[in-house]
């Protein structure tokens, strides 16, 4: 698989070990985020994550910033993207299961380097359950 990659300067440390799992796990990825710990605006690094994964030019998408949160809600402005800001490897699984998220938000100052790993991988092996989750993420971009 190819993931695309995106951080702020919250995630930089943790992204360079996320890539050492990547290859690891024989996957691709590109690199959109900053590489420094000095403070950048994360809107800038995320949105060509999204672009990437709503384009097909990646499968999935990872996302990082200190809490996931504004990444998270950087992410989700596209409609096309399902971005789940998680914190365990479970709540990974059922973002994909349940929810078929194309992007994972991971707040990089609330989770250690372990859990960060452990929700990438069950992230990248988790398949989308449809069935009766089908008509409910159908629903997520539909706007009022």
């Amino acid at each position: 698989m190819h993931i695309a990659i995106g951080n702020d300067h919250a995630g930089s440390e943790l992204k360079k070990e996320l890539f050492s799992l990547l290859t690891v796990l024989g996957h691709t990825y590109h690199n959109h985020g900053t590489d420094t710990t000095e403070s950048v605006d994360y809107p800038d690094f995320i949105h060509p994550v999204a672009v990437d994964v709503r384009d097909g030019k990646a499968d999935f998408g990872i996302i990082i910033c200190g809490s996931g949160n504004g990444a998270n809600m950087t992410a989700n402005k596209y409609p096309e993207i399902r971005s789940a800001l998680c914190w365990t490897a479970e709540l990974s699984a059922l973002a994909r299961q349940h929810n078929n998220a194309n992007i994972l938000s991971i707040p990089a100052r609330f989770v250690s380097e372990q859990v960060a790993k452990d929700m990438v991988k069950t992230f990248l092996i988790t398949d989308f359950e449809g069935g009766r989750h089908e008509r409910r993420v159908t629903k997520i971009s539909q706007c009022c």
